[in-house]
């Protein structure tokens, strides 16, 4: 008999009921808009700049530093191509790395293709890690940005943000972590962390779909690059999502109210899960950092085995997981984080990505080992 197992919370997570309620009355009584001068508009402003202010105090940050945005992907693209595109006086060369995702990845990629930016991809060891002093030595005087994610999505290594932020700043170079896969886990603390910009979104963190945040630190020039009303102090086009806003704050203030219970709660769940895969499925390899990894990640590749099957199987017995990336799920090319840390493309193609939740229970791990061995021996008896 199947069950249902979800396993798949980098993808997204459920929404909290808790930030469901707090979102309910801007659907309905509390309908205005955030910028209209009446009082529907002011409660609607009030809601917005309280969320502005309870996730000011996660981040430990000034409320005026945060810009409230569609989700991590605009969050990314606001700060890459808005810096880029304010500091081009300086220099137009900006500093990334292979592993990013597509957000920030693609963004670089059109303004070297389109707008005449240089780049520099940092390599990333056989555990997806970046060194900081290949920063340092990939910096020059045109040098104006610097991104690299907190946590990979793939992989589930979390980067050494501060000492590369650290270098960032001995060089005047403004650096970027995209903390989509991070936020509602590690900390968020900017001034920890020693970022310039820091992206979020809510659904990561049992926030609702579609609202996100970007960290700007005070100072920072950003072109908007959504055109439109000047929204966010003239960051960013576009009417509030007052609801999400104010579910997403409800959503991130929860998520570390509640940290130490939910961190050790995923890491044992995550642990049982490397552990119960590795000792009782042969060929079964862990891929990113054994242990400076998300509490909540457990990656892996598999000899001879196609991870589209894997995950075919999989759903077939209720168990929902990913392949490499959410974002990649059903593509038959392999993952190239997974080809940037020097897996060969046949092992590439047959990663498995399983992420555990704060509801997550043994039984629902121990189901998921069994399940997911008996499927990768019959994908080899078929092969």
């Amino acid at each position: 008999m199947s069950r249902p197992v979800y396993l798949d919370h980098s993808a997204t997570t459920p929404l909290d009921p808790r930030a469901l309620e707090a979102m309910l009355p801007y659907f309905s009584a509390d309908f205005g808009n955030a910028s209209s001068a009446h009082s529907f508009g002011r409660r609607a402003e009030q809601a917005v700049e309280d969320a502005r202010e309870s996730m000011a105090r996660v981040l430990n940050c000034r409320p005026s530093e945060i810009v409230f945005t569609s989700g991590g992907s605009e969050s990314d693209n606001l700060a890459v191509r808005g810096a880029a595109w304010s500091r081009r006086g300086r220099g137009q060369h900006m500093i990334t790395t292979p592993v990013e995702h597509p957000a920030v990845g693609k963004t670089v990629d059109q303004l070297a293709a389109l707008m005449g930016f240089q780049r520099t991809l940092l390599p990333v060891d056989a555990l997806g890690g970046v060194d900081p002093e290949d920063v340092a030595a990939a910096c020059t005087p045109e040098t104006t940005l610097i991104s690299v994610m907190y946590v990979n999505n793939e992989v589930g290594t979390i980067q050494p943000i501060p000492q590369i932020a650290a270098l960032a700043r001995e060089r005047d170079v403004l650096i970027h972590t995209d903390a989509v896969q991070g936020a509602g886990q590690l900390s968020l603390d900017v001034q920890a962390l020693g970022v310039d910009m820091l992206s979020i979104s809510a659904h990561k963190f049992y926030g609702p779909k579609g609202v996100g945040a970007l960290y700007v630190r005070e100072g920072i020039a950003l072109e908007p690059s959504q055109s439109g009303g000047s929204h966010e102090r003239g960051r960013r086009g576009g009417t509030l999502n007052t609801p999400g806003i104010v579910g997403m704050a409800r959503a991130l203030e929860l998520a570390y109210a509640e940290q130490g219970e939910r961190i050790a709660h995923m890491q044992a769940r995550r642990d049982q899960l490397i552990d119960g895969l590795v000792s009782t499925v042969p060929g079964a390899h862990l891929t990113g950092h054994p242990t400076q990894r998300l509490p909540s990640h457990a990656s892996f590749v598999f000899d001879g085995i196609d991870g589209n099957r894997l995950l075919m199987i999989l759903d077939m017995k209720g168990v929902a997981a990913s392949s490499a990336s959410a974002c990649k799920t059903g593509n038959p090319e392999p993952s190239g984080v997974l080809l940037a840390m020097g897996y060969p493309r046949e092992l590439a193609l047959s990663s498995l990505r399983l992420t555990v939740g704060k509801d997550t229970s043994a039984d629902d791990i121990d189901y998921a080992v069994e399940t997911i061995g008996a499927a990768v021996t019959k994908l080899r008896e078929l092969k």
